[in-house]
């Protein structure tokens, strides 16, 4: 048994070639999720021109004590 000593982490260690063989990128860039913003379904001002259109339509309607 011929045991053969390890190189130490100071070693001279051989430099790589990219054409000897296949490279991979382990630090490939991963899709961050974040937190859902919760948007309202109707805007302020559209919410505004509903109020103004059902206060001209109960403006225009008749009271309802008076006969036809």
């Amino acid at each position: 048994d011929r045991r053969q000593a390890r190189p130490g982490p100071g070693a001279h260690a051989r430099p790589l070639s990219p054409l000897a063989g296949q490279l991979s990128v382990e630090d490939a860039a991963a899709m961050v999720l974040c937190k859902p913003k919760v948007l309202p379904l109707k805007s302020v001002s559209l919410e505004k021109l509903e109020k103004l259109q059902r206060a001209a339509l109960e403006a225009a309607r008749p009271p309802e004590g008076t006969p036809p």
